[in-house]
């Protein structure tokens, strides 16, 4: 039996009645979580499914996630999710929320016992009938004959869509024998490798580096939509929308889309025309199916209802939208009640009913409050009250943390009242145990009291809710792998459109107009086209793409185009060579002083870090382990770490900076965390307490959550050492505050603390190692970090599930106010409604409030007193209220995952890294999140506004921070990187270049030379070997990612890494064209040729030439030697160019010609 089935074991499950007279039963008296306690029980007891009802989504998400932490896995528990869509809209549901909806239809027919828990406005809905999804779903296994053509032309018939990378759900890319596919209802997408017409094998794959993984045996492929989109599906969609609605064939209309094969945004809201007969949920549910309802579903029908007719009513006009009447799409509430009646059903309601038969009243009673007082001398006090009570009338009682690291936390401070619970795997175990004070681990969020004399329970149940009612919380979330490199951002072209300017080193900027494929000589080659002033035309061969890259530093529309031949481009990398120098000298200066300032060097015990390092539950990302690496390899150097953490807000720079906290406290340092606000600090320890569960080191926080006393004896206890890691805002700066030993400082959003508290950082940085993090650089700080002037490490890698926030500009309106705001209250969610003015803040929110009198509004500004502010966050956090109209100080927050739309009122107003920052407040969950940004008409706004807004609108990618703050280098200009003027040589020459000349002439400079302006400007090697070198459209169909491959290719630095981008070309599209595999040779030769000071190399059918450097490192006394031994073959031609007749009548043999030639002049190096 499982965990909880037991608890409330007096209670009989459901009975059974005949088909005709269902039986009805209320269960009521209900306090805190006992509810999901009852339910549980009810399900388990039951011989068939529950069908659990909720009135709203908030509800239905919450007793998910209770019901599967009493879960045993004995029951099947899903839910089947809303299209979190308002009725009509013309949004479609995303496709993660089809996957799982998909999922559930599928698994419903075949599931004997389990909850299946649905909204009740969901549960209303006409969906796809059950012989839809059976029909469309298909399993496929190794070894099955199977015609990759056919298996396209399924897909494409079930809705998938043929991309030319997978991503999400829903896609499908074939390429030769290769099939990548996403399948709904799947966690993961596969790879199907295809020998001839049979299966060869199926393995998983990873979208981000898009590299194959585990092998599986077979996979289950459902339909891509909740409708079909075959011909014989749009054929009668066709004849049921010219009978139903007014057909309309303008090219915008929903009618002509669907014709064309298009499924325009919205079109779930036409779901019947796809079918002859719609189904309802009912019809997948056994007849053994017991209903649960909980709380007042006619209420948010009826609501559902109003809504539906008022925005059916607004919007049945447009002509090209035609709209199905709301009882075509869905039940009504007349027709929902009567599929109830079918089944055995329990109303729960929260408050007692009279006693009469079948109405149950359960023995829970309310928890009295023991709300932890931390501004009391005895912030247990209502604890121990209640504890005394407990054992007074012999009542067990059971504390509950949420994860293992809050267990330990709540341990110590009820060991502070000498309270010892004793440790219990489960629930059931203390109900049915003689344990009278206990603990465990759950996801219950509210304690009750069971008084039940005659079956002799006693006990009451505290969650952490309801001892620390201020307290928040931070969800932890798996993310994925993927690696980022930050030069690679800029240099990367794959962001790439018409138009948009690059850099060529030998001919300077100009506009990249597209790759296009030329024949000469029966050989093709794949060009991209630049054009210059006066419209001249630059075309570079693809394996000349390590000579460019992308333009940064200026806005593209004051771009300096440079005039092919002329002189100008010379003279502007001169000029920036020269002034380079400089900064590479004081560059050097700021090195030698970090060199030599002599840090401690931490020592690791391996075994206990390794500990720590696999407690983390979550899977590490690429990016993640990068920054993990360089900090300990920072902190284990002698000289002090000064290292800059970049990552979008919930991408794992948390879990970087406890590492680092870890090795330092383990190693008997303190750590030291600086925060901008007391709630984040909380949020913090929180986070550090739950991490550190199972590790010695002392946590505290400094905050006004501890009474003074408290605050007193922290401070002592870091001064004599006690303390390990103590977390606090700037009063921690504070002369007062005296540390043992500190190691590390780690500061969260530097840019948020004021000059006073940034110079006492500074004075720090000399002798402790300091590590900041931060989501969205400012210019500045991204200058001086890609400068080599502090350390940086980028996380840009999203959560699993973490969807991008959908960003739209528009103009200020009431009703896109009033629907966006809707759209998320519907769902459960929460609104930041961002205003950034204080004297008008209040009579905004009252205009809100008139626009939605269902909306719970509340209020925060900067201006309020601290403590004000702090309870107001709270209460927003534990969903209070479910709109907070708001100025900027949301800018650095709590992380509150259930707000998931935010709206900016004059966006224009705000700067780049705020919009971006403020952006950031939402998505925190799985949930597809808003940002709406609200301005005035387009002509009162500036042009730098626009810009900005732009630039956010555009980059809805996650991770997306450091790529806009290149975006406000080139809004602004870059700054040069040692003053503060924001012009300068990063403009004339471009960000990439600038900064690949700083590069090398540091690293001349450190080697004892005076960088030279040909040694910084020097351009790599040039070949021409006339041969076919290009990847072939047929191989790789998409343009950008053709670009992007080109980039990789002639960027490498080692033929290893060479290696590993043709084993994953292979991997991703299948062998290699004969063209393809002579660029990795090209590239293999000029990693060799660049080594040894080879400027050109050309050579054709009857020989060629070999062009050397002025500072070629081949001793000029071998190349006489050679051509003294063979003067028929070889001879010089001026100073610089080596000349060789020898023939070679096919491309293999000039290859291995050219190979053999340069590893023998490697061989004559000086």
């Amino acid at each position: 039996m499982s965990q909880s089935s037991s608890i409330f074991s007096p209670l009989l499950p459901v009975s059974k009645a005949s088909a005709t007279n269902k039986d009805k039963k209320q269960w009521a008296n209900f306090y805190g979580s006992s509810a999901s306690i009852a339910i549980y029980s009810g399900a388990a007891k039951c011989a068939g499914l529950t069908l659990l009802i909720t009135e709203d989504t908030a509800t239905a998400l919450k007793l998910e996630h209770e019901l599967l932490s009493i879960n045993d896995n004995s029951l099947d528990i899903c839910l089947f999710p809303d299209w979190e869509t308002l009725p009509y809209d013309s949004f479609s549901p995303h496709q993660d929320i089809i996957s799982q909806r998909l999922q559930t239809l599928y698994r419903l027919s075949r599931m004997d016992k389990g909850i299946v828990i649905v909204p009740a406005h969901t549960l209303v809905h006409r969906i796809a009938p059950k012989q839809y999804i059976e029909a469309n779903s298909l399993l496929v296994q190794t070894g099955d004959k199977k015609d990759l053509h056919q298996l396209r032309q399924e897909l494409e018939a079930s809705g998938y869509r043929a991309v030319e990378q997978v991503l999400e759900h829903g896609e499908f890319s074939a390429r030769g024998a290769i099939l990548d596919l996403f399948p709904m209802g799947s966690n993961h997408p596969f790879r199907l490798d295809f020998f001839d017409d049979e299966i060869d094998s199926i393995r998983t794959f990873d979208v981000d580096d898009q590299r194959s993984k585990d092998a599986i045996a077979n996979i289950e492929l459902l339909p891509a939509h909740e409708f079909p989109s075959d011909s014989d599906a749009i054929n009668l969609f066709r004849n049921q929308y010219r009978e139903l609605l007014k057909a309309n064939n303008e090219k915008e209309s929903v009618y002509h889309n669907v014709t064309k094969g298009i499924m325009p945004a919205g079109i779930e809201y036409y779901l019947p025309l796809f079918f002859s007969e719609t189904a309802t949920l009912f019809d997948y549910l056994p007849a053994q199916t017991q209903v649960l309802i909980h709380g007042n579903i006619d209420k948010s029908l009826e609501q559902f209802s109003l809504d539906t007719q008022y925005r059916y009513d607004d919007r049945r006009y447009d002509p090209l939208r035609p709209l199905l009447s709301p009882e075509q799409l869905f039940l009504t509430r007349e027709q929902l009640f009567a599929q109830l009646k079918l089944h055995d059903r329990v109303n729960i309601n929260h408050d007692a009913l009279a006693d009469k038969a079948g109405n149950v009243n359960y023995p829970t009673q309310s928890l009295a409050d023991v709300a932890v007082n931390h501004q009391s001398k005895q912030p247990l006090q209502a604890v121990c009250q209640f504890l005394q009570t407990a054992q007074d009338i012999n009542q067990q009682l059971l504390f509950i943390a949420e994860s293992q690291g809050r267990k330990e936390t709540l341990l110590e401070l009820l060991a502070r009242e000498k309270i010892s619970p004793e440790y219990v795997d489960n629930i059931s175990d203390f109900i049915n145990g003689d344990i009278d004070i206990a603990i465990t681990v759950n996801a219950l969020a509210h304690g009750f009291v069971v008084a039940d004399k005659a079956n002799e329970l006693n006990f009451a149940i505290i969650t952490e809710d309801d001892l620390f009612t201020d307290r928040v919380k931070q969800a932890r979330r798996r993310t994925k792998q993927q690696e980022t490199n930050s030069e690679a951002i800029f240099k990367n072209l794959t962001e790439l459109s018409i138009g948009q300017p690059v850099v060529h080193i030998e001919h300077g900027i100009g506009r990249y107009q597209g790759l296009q494929t030329f024949e000469n000589q029966g050989i093709s080659t794949e060009f991209l086209m630049l054009t210059y002033l006066n419209d001249a035309k630059l075309y570079v061969p693809v394996a000349s793409l390590h000579l460019i890259s992308r333009y940064s530093g200026t806005n593209s529309d004051t771009t300096p185009i440079h005039k092919l031949g002329s002189d100008s481009w010379s003279k502007a990398k001169k000029k920036a060579a020269e002034k380079i120098k400089d900064v590479a000298a004081e560059l050097l200066d700021i090195y030698a002083t970090r060199e030599s300032s002599h840090g401690y060097a931490f020592k690791r015990n391996k075994d206990d870090y390794i500990s720590f390092s696999e407690s983390f539950g979550f899977e590490e990302t690429e990016d993640q382990r990068n920054a993990i690496t360089n900090v300990i390899a920072d902190m284990l150097d002698h000289k002090t770490m000064d290292r800059l953490v970049c990552g979008d807000v919930g991408f794992g720079k948390t879990e970087v900076a406890m590492r680092a906290a870890f090795i330092a406290a383990n190693d008997s340092k303190q750590v030291v965390i600086l925060v901008p606000t007391t709630l984040l600090a909380q949020q913090h320890y929180e986070n550090f307490r739950d991490r550190f569960a199972n590790s010695p080191a002392n946590i505290e926080v400094l905050s006004r959550f501890k009474t003074a006393k408290q605050q007193k004896e922290i401070i002592a206890n870091i001064a004599t050492g006690q303390i390990d890691i103590l977390i606090g805002t700037h009063k921690l700066l504070s002369d007062d505050i005296k540390f043992k030993d500190l190691g590390l400082l780690i500061v969260d959003e530097e840019h948020r603390f004021g000059v006073k508290q940034k110079e006492k950082i500074k004075k720090l940085r000399a002798n402790v190692d300091i590590l900041t993090l931060t989501a969205t650089p400012i210019p500045r700080t991204l200058n001086m970090a890609m400068g080599g002037m502090r350390d940086l490490s980028i996380i840009a890698t999203p959560p699993a599930k973490r969807l991008a926030v959908k960003t739209f500009v528009r103009e200020r309106d009431n009703g896109l106010i009033r629907e966006s705001i809707l759209r998320e209250v519907l769902r459960g969610g929460q609104v930041y409604f961002l205003h950034n003015n204080v004297q008008t803040i209040e009579k905004t929110a009252q205009e809100i409030q008139d626009l939605l009198p269902e909306a719970k509004i509340t209020i925060a500004h900067g201006q309020m007193r601290e403590r004000e502010l702090e309870r107001i966050m709270s209460d927003f956090y534990h969903q209070k209220f479910n709109v907070l109209v708001c100025t900027t100080i949301i800018e650095t927050g709590i992380d509150v995952p259930s707000a998931n739309t935010i709206i900016m009122d004059r966006a224009d107003h705000l700067g780049l890294a705020q919009l971006h920052q403020l952006r950031g407040r939402v998505g925190r969950s799985h949930h597809q999140a808003y940002a709406y940004l609200l301005t005035p008409h387009p002509k009162r706004i500036t042009k730098d506004a626009v810009k900005r807004l732009d630039a956010i609108a555009q980059l809805e990618d996650l991770g997306a921070g450091f790529a806009l703050a290149t975006h406000d280098l080139e809004i602004r200009g870059a700054g040069e990187l040692l003053g503060e003027d924001q012009s300068g040589q990063m403009a004339s020459i471009g960000f990439s270049l600038y900064m690949e000349m700083l590069e090398q002439a540091v690293a001349a400079l450190k080697a004892g030379k005076q960088p030279s302006l040909e040694d910084l400007t020097a351009k790599q090697t040039d070949i021409e070997l006339r041969v076919p070198a290009l990847i072939p459209e047929d191989y790789i169909h998409d343009v950008s990612m053709r670009l992007s491959f080109y980039k990789r290719i002639a960027s490498c630095n080692s033929n290893n890494e060479l290696d590993e981008i043709q084993v994953e070309l292979i991997d991703r599209f299948g062998l290699l064209p004969q063209a393809t595999k002579h660029i990795f040779h090209i590239a293999k030769i000029r990693l060799t040729a660049e080594a040894i000071g080879i400027a050109r190399i050309d050579a054709g059918i009857n020989g060629g030439s070999i062009e050397f450097n002025s500072n070629t490192q081949i001793d000029p006394m071998q190349i006489i030697g050679l051509i003294q031994q063979q003067p028929n073959i070889f001879k010089m031609d001026g100073a610089n160019k080596l000349k060789f007749a020898i023939k070679t009548e096919d491309n293999q043999a000039r290859f291995t010609l050219i190979t053999n030639m340069v590893e023998q002049l490697q061989k004559k190096v000086a």
